[in-house]
C-alpha cells in the first residue's frame, strides 16, 4: 500500500467561485484533513495525503473524487511534488538550505528546480549514512517520508496529463498508455525497430 503526501492544483473555469464552497466541495469528496488553497483567483490548490496499492492511482483517485465535487469545467493542472527547491525540501526536513547544499545533489531540471525523485535518494542516502564522503544526515525523514515518496507519481501523472495519455476531463488513463504510467508495475513489451 503506496501512502503518499501530495498537492493537487485544479483551474477552474472562469467566474467567481466561494471560496467556502470550494472548501466544502473538498471535504465532501471525503477528504476532511485536506488543506484548501484558494488564494489564487481561478485556481483551487488541494494538499492531502491518500493510500492505493499504487501511488499513480492514489493520486488520480483522489483527484478524480475532488473533481466530481467542483464547478463544471474544473481540470487537473498539476500534481505537486515534482520539481521542487531546495529550500522547499529544507523545511519538510527541519533544516537549513545550506546543509542541503552541502550534499552532492543530481543537477536542475528547470529553472534550478530538481526533480523530487532524485533529491530523495540523496536525502534518503544522506540519512542512513551513505554517499560520498558525507556524514548521516540529520533529516526528519520520518516527517517528509510521505511527502518525498510522491515525486515519482506525480511526475508521471503530470507527464500523462501533458501529453494526453491521462484524459483531462475523466483522469482516465488511456489503456495503450497504462505501461508508461505505471512502468514499474507493467513490464512494457520491447518495441523493434522494423516496420
Amino acid at each position: 500500500m503506496a501512502e503518499i503526501e501530495f498537492e493537487l492544483i485544479f483551474a477552474l473555469p472562469e467566474g467567481e467561485h466561494e471560496a467556502f464552497h470550494l472548501m466544502d466541495a473538498v471535504f465532501e469528496a471525503g477528504f476532511e484533513d485536506a488543506i484548501v488553497g484558494t488564494g489564487v483567483p481561478g485556481v483551487l490548490g488541494v494538499a492531502l495525503e491518500a493510500a492505493s496499492d499504487r501511488a499513480e492511482d492514489a493520486i488520480l483517485d483522489a483527484a478524480r473524487a475532488i473533481k466530481k465535487q467542483l464547478p463544471e469545467g474544473s481540470v487537473l493542472r498539476e500534481v505537486r511534488p515534482d520539481l521542487v527547491s531546495l529550500a522547499d525540501v529544507a523545511k519538510r526536513l527541519d533544516v537549513t538550505r545550506q546543509s542541503l547544499q552541502k550534499r552532492k545533489m543530481p543537477p536542475a531540471s528547470q529553472g534550478g528546480l530538481f526533480r523530487m525523485e532524485e533529491v530523495a535518494v540523496v536525502i534518503m542516502d544522506a540519512a542512513e549514512g551513505k554517499g560520498a564522503g558525507a556524514r548521516k544526515g540529520r533529516f526528519a525523514v520520518g516527517k517528509a517520508g510521505k511527502w518525498l515518496s510522491a515525486g515519482k507519481p506525480a511526475r508521471r501523472v503530470n507527464a500523462g496529463l501533458a501529453v494526453g495519455a491521462i484524459d483531462g476531463a475523466t483522469l482516465e488513463v488511456r489503456a495503450d498508455a497504462k505501461q508508461f504510467i505505471y512502468a514499474d508495475e507493467m513490464n512494457a513489451e520491447p518495441r523493434t525497430g522494423a516496420a
